[in-house]
């Protein structure tokens, strides 16, 4: 199973959760499904819990690739992955209204968190995202962002135009074109303030010494969804695995093992499970 990256691992608890069988038909045709995900899945050792138990049930072998959602998007555009992991719910519309998705279902939410140096220079503390995002750029210290159309990119730069800031060019932005895992690693070495999901933050937490400055707004909320690709838009897209990694996603034992996740480390679960759910009961 390929990665990028070399974050920290979850690995407790999969011995356990290995016994939870989730019932996946053994398919024939190809015996690869290649999934293009977010950093922060991978980051937050979610799946390294989840595929192996697909690839079990399933008789498939996944092949993961971890990038930004933009880039996981525009690998599924090209052919170049057979399922979506993505968490950018705008570009997600937009690539579904173009054709190169067959079904987008809801899979799990966390949330956005922003995080800075306990001496918090800018006085962020406690306040809303956008009016933290102003003080940021108003008292011109140093902001870590991944740069990489990411859903994380993506939802950073809302929160700058809502606190009706462009902070292109500025010194005090600093883009570092990585996965989350690797910004947050930057943005600690550097005292800087960073938008993180909540996940890939507790999974590094204990190295980064950033504290949590800003949580619990609404416009922080964090929604993933699961995309089966659109075999019509290119012949190299395996969509019967595709289909049976998503609805994977989506099946009951599935959904309760991401409601578990992270519990036994941190005592909160790091993703909460929402299939089935109606999009209107997250605000989307």
């Amino acid at each position: 199973m390929k990665r990028t990256g070399l974050m920290p691992r979850f690995l407790t608890g999969v011995a356990t959760l290995a016994m939870l069988a989730v019932a996946v038909p053994v398919l024939a045709g190809p015996k690869t499904v290649i999934l293009a995900t977010t950093t922060s899945t991978q980051d937050s050792g979610l799946l390294d819990v989840l595929v192996p138990l697909f690839e079990k049930e399933s008789g498939l072998q996944v092949k993961t690739i971890s990038v930004g959602s933009g880039q996981a998007m525009k690998m599924g555009e090209k052919g170049e992955a057979d399922v979506l992991l993505v968490h950018s719910p705008d570009a997600e519309k937009k690539f579904m209204a173009e054709g190169f998705g067959t079904t987008r279902r809801l899979v799990m939410h966390n949330d956005f968190i922003i995080l800075g140096p306990a001496a918090d220079p800018a006085k962020v503390k406690g306040s809303k995202a956008a009016e933290a995002m102003k003080r940021i750029a108003q008292s011109g210290a140093l902001f870590a962002s991944r740069g990489d159309n990411s859903g994380t990119h993506a939802k950073e730069k809302g929160l700058w135009k809502a606190a009706g800031v462009d902070p292109e060019g500025q010194k005090w932005y600093q883009q570092t074109g990585l996965g989350m895992g690797q910004t947050l690693n930057v943005a600690a070495e550097k005292k800087a303030y960073i938008l993180t999901d909540r996940a890939t933050y507790l999974s590094l937490k204990k190295v980064l010494g950033l504290e949590i400055l800003v949580e619990g707004d609404g416009k922080l909320l964090n929604i993933y969804h699961v995309i089966e690709l659109n075999p019509v838009k290119s012949p190299k897209i395996n969509a019967q695995g595709g289909k049976a990694f998503a609805d994977f996603m989506v099946a009951r034992k599935t959904q309760e093992i991401i409601g578990r996740f992270g519990v036994d480390k941190f005592g909160a679960p790091l993703f909460f499970p929402d299939a089935g759910k109606k999009p209107e009961s997250l605000g989307l």
